[in-house]
């Protein structure tokens, strides 16, 4: 399995050697198995960089796309509340929408107020197939 900070700080390093100095750039690194792209990583740099959103892919027999699951978004606390993580969100939303997905899911925890907000206000909902469904849960563990 690829560590995901291993790959961040390897994209980092390529997205810095391509000397792209736009603060409002975005950029998109590929980790491969077996010739299939299965994670994407959407950057806006700003100028630290500021934050990141990590996108998993596979197949799915509910649709002729792949299941797009955003795996994390963060933004450095400096620059949360300005905007910075929906950037991230609508290009990460666009990004699944290129690979031909139709729908995208994700997990918070439910005392994140602020990404609960910007999840729900972008769309996302927290109920089983509508506002009126049953609340949905996500499971863990260690194996």
């Amino acid at each position: 399995m690829t560590d995901p900070l291993a790959l961040f700080d390897q994209w980092l390093a390529e997205a810095r050697a391509a000397e792209v100095n736009d603060p409002e750039a975005m950029a998109l690194a590929t980790a491969d198995r077996d010739g299939r792209p299965t994670v994407r990583m959407v950057l806006l740099k700003g100028h630290g960089p500021d934050g990141f959103a990590q996108l998993r892919f596979r197949p799915t027999v509910y649709s002729a796309g792949p299941h797009a699951y955003l795996e994390e978004l963060y933004v450095v606390p400096g620059m949360r509340g300005s905007g910075f993580g929906r950037a991230l969100l609508e290009a990460a939303m666009e990004t699944a929408r290129g690979e031909g997905a139709e729908q995208m899911e994700l997990g918070t925890s439910e005392t994140d107020l602020a990404a609960r907000a910007l999840y729900e206000s972008a769309g996302f909902t927290n109920r089983e197939g509508s506002p009126d469904g049953p609340v949905m849960l996500f499971y863990e563990r260690e194996l």
